[in-house]
């Protein structure tokens, strides 16, 4: 399992992470399997939300309850959670008291006495840099959250949080995969009139950010085709992206979703991939491309197949 730094923190973690959000009506026992394959396969790294589950901090909840880690194995692991989505009445709410109130209440739910980063999950349009920052300064000071980061914000939208908050953005999770790859895409048919990929969008581009402002990126749905339509393996959309995976796979002996993840990790940006899966086997196929050196005919190859321009 290949490792990355963490933003500026000087922590290195592992480049796929064991995404938490559909465990909730999962048997004690399977989380406890997936759990520990995951940790098998060399990730070490969860991911979570205060709105993942049929209730707040359902998910949370259960990870705590069916892993009952002691606290020694709790220092082996890194604990992501994110606050900011308010399922009642669907809005946004980056205020101190709901940042605040929402971390302590993931404490509780995870049974833990830190959150190791905190990320805003999604933009808030009525956001005040100085509520997050003294929600921030509050939650490091007491020794509740170490790390924190956003996600889903554009380039602009950090450059406002960082008007005043003083703790480094270490990272800002994002949709991402082959097929929905806008991101990684823009500019690489740059100055060719008509063509979608000759733009750069959400200020400058979110992976060029980050990599200037030493932000790691985490990929979200990393083998959805788009936003939430399906996965890639299979899909007759995209026959020759498929035919290109599985003679990757073959290639490096390996499952099509191990070349997807290469894909994404093989990026210089240092890139962390999420899982979704409750599946353990999944896991280890994801983690399997975590350092495939795919080569750059390869990676090219595979945008390319996805139906991005490579002029």
């Amino acid at each position: 399992m290949r490792s990355v730094p963490l933003g500026p923190s000087g922590i290195r973690v592992p480049n796929v992470v064991a995404g938490m959000m559909r465990i909730e009506d999962l048997a004690d026992a399977d989380i406890r399997a997936l759990y520990e394959r995951s940790r098998e396969v060399g990730v070490d790294f969860f991911d979570h939300a205060d709105i993942y589950g049929s209730s707040r901090h359902g998910c949370e909840r259960r990870f705590a309850e069916a892993l009952q880690l002691s606290t020694s194995e709790r220092d082996q692991i890194t604990l992501q959670t994110k606050t900011g989505i308010v399922p009642e009445e669907w809005h946004f709410d980056h205020s101190y008291e709901h940042i605040v109130s929402s971390a302590e209440a993931s404490l509780e739910a995870l049974r833990t006495d830190r959150i190791d980063v905190l990320l805003l999950h999604r933009p808030d349009a009525l956001v005040e840099p100085d509520e997050v920052a003294r929600a921030f300064d509050h939650l490091e000071s007491s020794g509740k959250v170490r790390a924190f980061g956003v996600s889903n914000h554009t380039p602009r939208q950090i450059d406002l949080l960082k008007t005043a908050v003083t703790q480094p953005i270490v990272a800002n999770q994002v949709q991402l995969s082959v097929t929905h790859s806008t991101i990684i895409a823009q500019g690489l048919a740059s100055n060719m009139v008509g063509e979608d990929d000759a733009l750069t969008r959400d200020g400058g581009g979110i992976v060029d950010y980050s990599r200037i402002n030493d932000i790691t990126l985490q990929a979200w749905s990393p083998f959805q085709k788009g936003f939430f339509d399906g996965v890639i393996f299979g899909a007759e959309e995209y026959p020759e992206l498929n035919a290109r995976l599985d003679a990757l796979a073959a290639k490096y002996g390996v499952t099509p979703t191990a070349i997807a993840t290469a894909w994404i990790t093989r990026h210089p940006a240092g890139i962390q991939v999420v899982l979704g899966t409750t599946n353990p086997q999944r896991v280890a196929d994801a983690a399997a491309g975590s350092d495939i050196p795919l080569s750059r005919a390869e990676w090219y190859g595979l945008i390319q197949a996805a139906g991005h321009k490579v002029p």
